[in-house]
């Protein structure tokens, strides 16, 4: 049986990686989790922040309304309030559409 190779994945993240995920600077991250109640880092011994893949999803969401939809961060705070799941269901859907858009360019542009 041959040995195949699996990418194995991080559990914790440093500030600086979900940073560098959003091209952002780290001090904005810890000004959203002063303002957003679902970013919670857990912090190690020395104080620095472990984000996981949850805390990533909820990092992409506030993203989103903010840098991508231009909500203000009390917008944001009241559509999350509202319902979190509606507002990350509609982010997957938009992801999914541009997926699809990308490969009917790509389609076409290989027909010409």
């Amino acid at each position: 049986m041959a040995y195949k190779e699996k990418e194995i994945e991080k559990l914790y993240y440093s500030i600086g990686e979900v940073a560098e995920l959003f091209n952002v600077a780290p001090s904005l991250i810890r000004f959203w989790e002063s303002e957003f109640d679902i970013i919670k880092p857990k912090k190690n011994r020395k104080g620095n922040r472990q984000f996981t893949k949850e805390d990533i999803e909820n990092v992409r969401t506030i993203y989103h309304l903010v840098k991508e939809k231009g909500f203000t961060l009390q917008g944001a705070k009241e559509m999350l309030r509202n319902d979190t799941q509606a507002v990350r269901d509609k982010m997957e859907m938009l992801e999914s559409l541009r997926k699809v858009r990308s490969f009917l360019i790509e389609l076409r542009d290989n027909l010409h």
